[in-house]
């Protein structure tokens, strides 16, 4: 009973002191993460104000829903369209391939004329 006890204590003080800290680096998915969490949370709240207006709140619970994906996708385009890449990246001397980030730009052509939608990619990047 007692060897058995002492290998349980053993195994549990290897497992603890064993551990590796470790810490999480920024990435663009965290990122993406974090805003389309805030983005359904704040979805959400938007949809339970919109609870207050209506005439039976009991009936429109989809409200919350519709809210929270808007939110998350809202969120999401909100990364897309914030964090630009370049199809070709050097940093520190070492070149990186990705796929670009297409970044819509509207120019109006005159003071009353048609505004034009261009579409704007980076093919190159560097850090110097």
């Amino acid at each position: 009973m007692f060897k058995r006890a002492r290998i349980v204590v053993l195994a549990a003080l290897l497992i603890t002191s064993l551990s590796v800290p470790c810490s999480a680096a920024d990435s663009a998915f965290r990122d993406v993460l974090d805003n389309s969490l805030y983005g359904g949370l704040v979805g959400v709240l938007v949809g339970g104000a919109l609870l207050a207006f209506t005439h039976k709140p009991s009936e429109h619970l989809d409200y919350l829903s519709v809210g929270a994906a808007s939110g998350i996708l809202a969120g999401v385009a909100y990364t897309l369209a914030v964090q630009s890449r370049s199809l070709v990246s050097i940093e520190d001397s070492k070149v990186k391939f990705a796929v670009p980030t297409v970044m819509p730009e509207f120019q109006q052509t005159g003071v009353r004329g048609p505004a034009s939608v261009m579409l704007k990619a980076e093919l190159l990047s560097g850090k110097f």
